[in-house]
């Protein structure tokens, strides 16, 4: 997709939530559930396969014997021992969970990798994404779309720098997943704060207040009477969002709002599976832990009955 069909699907977005004022918008970013199966071990262990390894990947686990499910499982170990130790810690397992669940995100990155990596480097530099993204629309300073694409611009190099740990301007694959999607990253929390902050801050001063905040969420469009939701929300605003009860929202608040500490299930799943498989309770596992209790990490055709599937060897 490039830039003025992306910003054609946003005026739509946008004109579709003008022409519903009773549809909610929502910024604040959950965490997802690790699967939509019951967690109950001592019925099966879907939930888990889903959690390992997400759940589009755990279906093709179903039809393959218990010596492929364990060949496959004790390569994907390899990969999540990342300080290649022989062990596997609780923050590995972790790590490993996030990104099995965040994989529709990489996947995302890689579609638009050879788009941006024009040099074919294997990195994408701010002049390559700028060059591809803005192109010629920078030369045109009143365009027919409306645009300010030089706001626009600066906007993406600021969060660009932000993502671009190493400051070289030059982003890794893992520094450019950062730039698409800062709310995955925690040292970007500040720049999904600072946008968000600028897009709902009308009068530029720095705070949300009440109307504001209401503002972004609906738009009155002629009607008098405001839906449910909306008094909720404001009540929200008063009882909760603003902490200190001055009357607006400063960026912490903003922060606890769109950004919440949401339960950790990664965490919690893989202390959960340490547990189960740590033989010798030493806290961490071996490879040979994790595929003696294969059946907990991925299914089988000896442990799921579910239906055949195209096969592919992703690992």
């Amino acid at each position: 997709m490039d830039l003025r069909q992306f910003l054609m699907c946003l005026s739509l977005c946008t004109a579709f939530a003008l022409s519903k004022p009773t549809e909610k918008k929502d910024r604040v970013h959950h965490e997802p559930q690790l699967s939509d199966k019951v967690h109950n071990d001592a019925q099966n262990f879907d939930y888990d396969h889903d959690a390992f390894l997400g759940a589009e990947e755990a279906k093709t686990f179903d039809q393959l014997t218990p010596e492929e499910s364990k060949e496959r499982l004790g390569m994907i170990v390899d990969k999540i021992d990342a300080d290649k130790d022989g062990f596997v810690t609780e923050g590995e397992l972790r790590s490993w969970i996030k990104h099995a669940q965040k994989k529709y995100i990489y996947d995302n990155v890689e579609n638009q990798w050879q788009e941006f990596d024009m040099n074919q480097d294997g990195l994408i530099s701010w002049d390559e994404y700028r060059n591809v993204t803005y192109g010629t629309y920078l030369d045109d300073p009143d365009p027919d779309d409306g645009f300010n694409y030089k706001q626009m611009m600066v906007r993406d190099e600021r969060r660009f720098k932000m993502a671009d740990k190493d400051g070289d301007l030059i982003a890794t694959k893992e520094e450019f997943t950062a730039f698409l999607h800062p709310e995955e990253y925690d040292y970007m929390k500040d720049i999904v704060v600072q946008e968000t902050m600028e897009d709902i801050d009308k009068n530029a001063d720095g705070f949300i207040d009440l109307e504001e905040y209401i503002g972004d969420m609906y738009s009155h469009d002629g009607n008098t009477d405001e839906p449910e939701w909306v008094k909720t929300e404001r009540e929200q605003f008063v009882e909760f969002r603003d902490k200190n009860r001055d009357g607006k929202m400063d960026k912490e608040e903003t922060k606890d709002w769109i950004l919440p500490s949401d339960y950790d299930h990664a965490e919690a799943e893989a202390r959960h599976l340490v547990y189960e498989s740590d033989q010798n309770k030493d806290g961490k596992l071996t490879k040979e832990e994790i595929v003696d209790k294969y059946d907990l990490f991925v299914g089988s055709q000896a442990t799921d009955f579910g239906e055949a599937l195209v096969r592919h060897d992703e690992f």
